[in-house]
């Protein structure tokens, strides 16, 4: 089966994409939801969480880092990508303290939205119940770091939005982490502010806002009522260079 001219095709439907936008981006426009946790349409993507690789022919690449080409025959809606997907979600959640009932951000919560999309029934896995610093030295914002799946989301936001540059990930492997950009690392030395895109991106329960916990009652919160391909078909982080 052919496509035409700039258009790619997606488990079975011909899509167009203009030169420029990968995968990702032209599945989006198209109002096709792959899943995706690191990506944010208006920043800059950065291919880390991987449950949003699809099968392109006979390889496998992550749609928010391959551009769109036209002829491209992709499958993503399958069921071994998305067993795949639960298993990655599976290892995100035990990888980290992602203990939902305690956890204030539980319903607005990406990682819960995709265990929920994904048909995650339990960890399947041995939790890890990492021993990561908690920094509660800003007035505003409280940083958990047992609970980050270094996504990425919080520094690239506040390079690219808020122009901060607050945070980076240090390390590698198991010993990656979140650090804070000040001389003491902490955030209460940073120039952060509760208004910051970084202050409120994080995808879960690592970066919380103090004094707002429980304002919006479970069953009305964001994943209650929609589900996170709904709310993936809409967001848009607009720069402050976009026109």
């Amino acid at each position: 089966m052919t496509t035409g001219p700039d258009t790619i095709r997606i488990d079975g439907e011909e899509i167009p994409f203009t030169p420029g936008q990968t995968i990702m981006d032209a599945a989006l426009a198209a109002g096709i939801y792959i899943p995706h946790l690191c990506h944010y349409p208006g920043l800059p993507p950065s291919g880390n969480c991987r449950l949003c690789v699809v099968e392109i022919g006979n390889r496998s690449a992550a749609a928010c880092i391959t551009a769109a080409a036209a002829g491209q025959e992709i499958r993503n809606n399958t069921p071994e990508l998305n067993e795949a997907r639960k298993a990655i979600t599976q290892m995100l959640f035990v990888e980290g303290n992602h203990i939902c009932p305690s956890c204030e951000k539980t319903g607005n919560c990406k990682l819960q939205a995709m265990a929920y999309h994904l048909g995650m029934l339990d960890d399947h896995f041995a939790q890890f119940y990492q021993r990561r610093e908690i920094d509660a030295s800003h007035p505003d914002i409280l940083l958990d770091r047992s609970r980050c799946i270094l996504c990425d989301l919080c520094v690239r936001a506040s390079r690219d939005v808020d122009q901060k540059n607050v945070f980076a990930i240090a390390g590698r492997g198991t010993n990656a982490h979140l650090i804070v950009n000040t001389p003491s690392g902490k955030l209460a030395d940073s120039t952060m502010a509760v208004t910051d895109l970084a202050a409120t991106i994080c995808p879960v329960g690592a970066i919380l806002i103090k004094g707002k916990g429980y304002e919006v009652p479970i069953g009305q919160r964001i994943y209650d009522r929609q589900t996170i391909r709904e709310t993936g078909l809409q967001e848009h982080v607009e720069r402050k260079n976009d026109d």
